[in-house]
């Protein structure tokens, strides 16, 4: 993701504190079988355990009775095994692994999963990257679209834990929730690839994946169907700030919005605007609502795009309230669509 220029000028950003390791949280799941941390990328059934992340209690996460069943134990698990497979450009070996990673929780959880293997133009030449569409069909014809990316900056040593495993995390705990059940508005959760710049960023070198799946969508017919977008990424910090972000469609922005403020978290949706590139622009261009939550404040400036982007800034706390207000507005599309 880019940070727009406007005429008055960048908007400020800040940079997150460090999580405090002094103490140590312990959470309980009931029904668990094992650590999802002791077994390989491509194990993972259906119902698991997940180990307690390390976290202050300013960080422990709201419980899922408070989040409409969203996880964010769960969620964070997901980040930690993203960051344990290290750096995560695409074509590399970490990538495939993730890969092989989501493929195997989205299955396990009844999800039906498409693989689009496409060949994308970059600077540094042609790269196979895929994404990766988890499916819950709807009784009707419409569709509210999910994103997030899961690729990585190329840059060695950088595991990305907050850009974009953090949203990543939250995408692949909302699949568990709506996989498997009945919806009268079909959701479909996809994963891109490449949206990171390959060398630097410019309209034809950044969202690789995006691109191509509104591309194929439009090819197919199928983006008629797409009634909203909701993209998320970089989510995860502790004191989490989303702002409006300016090209977003002003009344799926105001949905969400209005959906956080009920829920109590106006704190961390909050009204100020900024404006970024990102995964939602090839919906846009195509005259598709889509709105990016994104900590744009993140972006610029440290632990953005250094190595410093590890384990330790993310907050599971940031990922429950992110995860509710998903659970909710998918709720209220469902409604509004249905």
């Amino acid at each position: 993701m880019s940070l727009t220029q406007h005429p008055a000028g960048l908007k400020l950003r800040y940079s997150p504190a460090p999580i405090s390791c002094a103490l140590f949280l312990t959470l309980a799941f009931a029904a668990c079988a094992r650590s999802s941390a002791e077994k390989p990328a491509t194990s993972a059934p259906t119902t698991q355990s997940f180990a307690a992340p390390r976290i202050s209690p300013d960080d422990a996460p709201l419980s899922p009775e408070k989040t409409g069943g969203f996880d964010a134990a769960r969620a964070y698990a997901h980040v930690e095994k993203q960051v344990a497979f290290g750096p995560r450009p695409p074509e590399s070996a970490s990538i495939r692994r993730t890969q092989e990673y989501l493929r195997s929780e989205l299955t396990s959880y009844g999800c039906q999963v498409d693989e689009d293997n496409f060949s994308a133009q970059t600077p540094l030449g042609a790269m196979a990257m895929k994404n990766i569409i988890a499916k819950v069909p709807g009784s009707g014809d419409s569709v509210i679209l999910l994103l997030t990316h899961y690729d990585t900056l190329r840059k060695e040593k950088f595991v990305g834990a907050n850009d974009a495993a953090s949203s990543t995390g939250v995408m692949l705990e909302m699949a568990r929730l709506l996989c498997g059940k009945k919806r009268s508005v079909a959701v479909w959760i996809a994963f891109l690839d490449g949206e990171e710049a390959q060398v630097r960023w410019t309209d034809t070198d950044s969202v690789y994946g995006s691109r191509q799946l509104a591309a194929k969508l439009a090819l197919s017919g199928e983006l008629k169907r797409i009634k909203a977008v909701v993209l998320a990424d970089i989510v995860g910090q502790r004191d989490l700030k989303l702002k409006r972000e300016s090209d977003s469609t002003p009344w799926l922005t105001d949905l969400v919005w209005s959906t956080a403020d009920r829920l109590g978290y106006s704190s961390v949706f909050v009204n100020d605007r900024i404006a970024m590139q990102d995964d939602h622009l090839p919906f846009l261009r195509r005259n598709v609502p889509a709105v990016d939550l994104i900590a744009g404040d993140y972006v610029g400036r440290p632990p953005w795009h250094t190595t410093d982007d590890t384990l330790d800034k993310i907050s599971p706390r940031s990922l429950g309230i992110v995860g509710h207000v998903l659970v909710e507005s998918v709720a209220a599309l469902d409604k509004k669509f249905r």
